[in-house]
């Protein structure tokens, strides 16, 4: 018979004390992160659909973009050094959060105020890295003034990415996983799970509180799987992978290119207003300028969109963003991913909703090596009944799309199969 001893006891109960806090602690801090983050994802996305409505309605605008770029590139020039890595620059500090310095206190309003004026003269960019960037801009200021450090800095970090991510399009789920997927190459942290759940729930709560309304989505019908379906969807999933290998080459190679041409910032990005307000002019369509959210819901259902849809985009998105306007690259690749599924839907005999939801997500998946967010971010936008198509064509295009990303700062410690091993965690801007 074991005798009671009062000494054990009181350890475990100790113990167990000390875990409760520890989870009280984790969803105190992901609950601010996220409040933080809604707030200026609400903040951030009320602006963008205002400069978006202007913009439409008075296109003339969008002439002026080079000026824009003169303007955005002159105030990056001066006082933008500190948080030119962008989204890489958060993903390096996340990396080193035991050395790393503080993400500055400028990056959340400068990256807000950067995108607004990119969108509202007519650049394509997105949203998920100036929401991504806010979210953890935020989360390290409330780290360093609370003097938080090591991996207790790290996990508050992806919950500003989380809270960031899952605000700004509707998905907690899916931003609590990116904000834990994106750092590595085919690791989840799931030491941060906790916070990173909090901050991405009431991040999006705290959004559609202050009057933020996402964009609606079709619930897609259940398709079975057979095996002809399956081989179209194999095919369906390269040649998604091929085309975020082209954008993610694209995009870094004309960044390079400009960088290395042109020293001066302003008239790199005047550069690549003169190009955009070019082939705005040659395409004849403003489409392709801006979000493009029409067109993404459009992709859905239209048999006639112009098979050349997603090549446009791309290219002006490639522009815009190696040319160094600010924003992101989530709703680009949604608008690519979800026009590219349309035009593969209607040669390979595939349901159009299917095809385009199916784009839509892999896409990006595939680009930022973040595939499980992605597919549970599909199923959040389209319904279960996604699942099983979305999660065969991102299996087939993650790996496709091999040891790139549109984020090369993320690390990498096993290659992909098929892929070689480095010797050590490296960004894959190293290997």
């Amino acid at each position: 018979m074991t005798r009671w001893n009062p000494a054990t006891e009181c350890a475990v109960v100790s113990r167990v004390i000390e875990k409760i806090r520890a989870v009280l602690r984790w969803a105190l801090l992901g609950a601010v992160v996220g409040a933080l983050s809604g707030i200026a994802s609400a903040a951030f996305l009320l602006l963008l659909d205002r400069a978006t409505h202007l913009r439409e309605s008075h296109q003339v605008i969008v002439f002026a973009l080079p000026v824009a770029g003169l303007v955005l590139g002159a105030i990056l020039s001066r006082f933008g050094a500190p948080i030119a890595g962008g989204t890489n620059l958060v993903l390096d500090t996340l990396d080193d959060a035991e050395h790393a310095p503080q993400l500055p206190s400028r990056m959340p309003p400068m990256v807000l105020l950067g995108t607004v004026l990119t969108h509202l003269f007519g650049g394509s960019a997105g949203r998920e890295g100036t929401a991504v960037q806010m979210g953890a801009g935020l989360a390290d200021e409330l780290a360093h003034r609370l003097k938080i450090k090591g991996d207790l800095r790290r996990e508050l970090l992806a919950a500003g990415i989380a809270g960031g991510f899952g605000s700004v399009f509707g998905t907690p789920i899916a931003g609590a996983l990116f904000g834990l997927e994106v750092v590595r190459v085919g690791r989840i942290e799931y030491r941060a799970l906790l916070p990173a759940l909090v901050s991405a729930t009431v991040g999006d709560l705290v959004t559609r509180r202050l009057g933020v309304e996402h964009t609606h989505y079709p619930l897609l019908p259940h398709l079975s799987l057979t095996p002809l379906l399956i081989g179209k969807w194999i095919v369906f999933g390269l040649a998604i992978g091929l085309v975020a290998v082209v954008f993610v080459e694209a995009t870094h190679a004309l960044k390079k290119l400009l960088t290395t041409r042109i020293s001066s910032m302003p008239l790199r990005l005047a550069l690549g207003g003169v190009l955009v307000v070019a082939m705005w002019q040659l395409v004849g369509s403003s489409d392709y300028l801006g979000l493009g959210v029409p067109t993404i819901v459009r992709a859905f259902s239209d048999d006639r969109l112009p098979m050349a849809s997603f090549a446009f985009k791309l290219a002006f998105t490639v522009v815009t963003l190696g040319a160094g306007f600010l924003g992101g690259e989530v709703t680009p690749l949604f608008f690519v991913g979800a026009a590219l599924g349309n035009l593969l839907g209607r040669v390979m005999g595939l349901p159009l909703g299917m095809a385009a939801g199916v784009g839509l997500a892999s896409l990006f998946g595939a680009a930022s090596n973040a595939p499980i967010a992605l597919v549970v971010m599909a199923v959040e936008l389209l319904g279960g009944e996604v699942l099983p198509h979305v999660m065969l064509v991102m299996v087939v295009a993650y790996l496709a799309s091999g040891h790139r990303s549109i984020y090369p700062a993320q690390r990498i410690r096993r290659g992909k199969v098929g892929g070689p091993d480095p010797d050590r965690t490296v960004a894959l801007r190293d290997l």
